[in-house]
């Protein structure tokens, strides 16, 4: 106590200098709008800073969370685009089930090769979410892969980085389909092959699904051409597609469930032995 009384002693001058030097400021802000505007505007852009970091921090932990609705929000949207025949009308109802024929799961990534011949990914949703083999997984871009494994909370992804399982495909302008493969060598590319040489053909045009597909709906993105060659032994182009996705970084997809493959699929076995 006796060294706080020594202090205020010590300093009493210049204490009293500053009390005297705070009154003379506040009187001066109270009596002249200009310098109290000059301070009001002075505490604005601190309190204003203060809570800009406050909000960008709480932005930061929210990142997941709105991640994830807007992950559910772009699934409720594909969902009404593949259902869709007629721009102009409202997609129907299954009126059996209550359900639309193609729905679509949300799943994350949590494990993706891309260094092999035959790659795979790993996702979060499995047949508890109703995910089953041979459905089509897709993102914003474009085509993923197809689900080949399944347990209960898990299922594994045939990635488009492949050389053993082509896939439907056309070119958007003119129609033309031919066989999406890849040929092992770079992530970023794949192959369309068997395109007639009829086709008009080039470089930019945009690949996308073929109707001929019962995974993936008609038109879904995949690439565009960047390079044309003709194989010699079949007379067809061979087309590079560089992919809208980047296959070696990949967060949320959606997997496509086609409630008339089955449907699709019997009819054409039947037909085959008919034949």
């Amino acid at each position: 106590m006796q060294q706080i009384f020594n202090f205020v002693f010590k300093n009493s001058y210049r204490m009293l200098f500053l009390l005297l030097m705070v009154i003379a400021l506040l009187l001066t802000v109270q009596s002249h709008s200009y310098h109290r505007s000059k301070i009001i505007s002075s505490a604005n852009f601190f309190t204003g800073g203060a809570y800009k970091m406050t909000s960008n921090i709480e932005g930061y932990f929210n990142l997941k969370i709105q991640n994830e609705e807007l992950a559910k929000e772009n699934a409720r949207l594909k969902s009404l685009l593949f259902n869709i025949k007629d721009s102009t009308k409202i997609p129907n109802l299954d009126s059996i089930k209550g359900v639309k024929k193609i729905d679509i799961v949300i799943a994350k990534v949590i494990k993706n090769s891309y260094s092999s011949q035959v790659n795979f990914l790993t996702l979060d949703s499995g047949s508890k979410q109703g995910v089953q083999p041979e459905m089509g997984v897709i993102n914003s871009l474009g085509i993923v892969g197809v689900i080949e494994n399944v347990s209960p909370n898990y299922s594994t992804v045939l990635s488009i980085l492949n050389t053993e399982s082509p896939i439907n495909a056309k070119i958007k302008k003119s129609n033309h389909i031919g066989s999406l493969i890849w040929n092992g060598k770079n992530t970023g590319f794949v192959q369309l092959t068997d395109v007639p040489r009829l086709a008009s053909v080039k470089k930019g045009d945009t690949i996308v699904t073929g109707a001929q597909s019962t995974i993936f709906p008609e038109n879904i993105n995949i690439g565009t051409i960047d390079k044309i060659y003709i194989d010699n032994l079949t007379n067809f182009y061979t087309i590079d597609v560089k992919l809208f996705n980047d296959m070696t970084s990949l967060g949320h997809v959606y997997i496509i469930k086609n409630k008339d493959r089955d449907q699709i699929i019997k009819l054409e076995k039947k037909t085959e032995k008919n034949e």
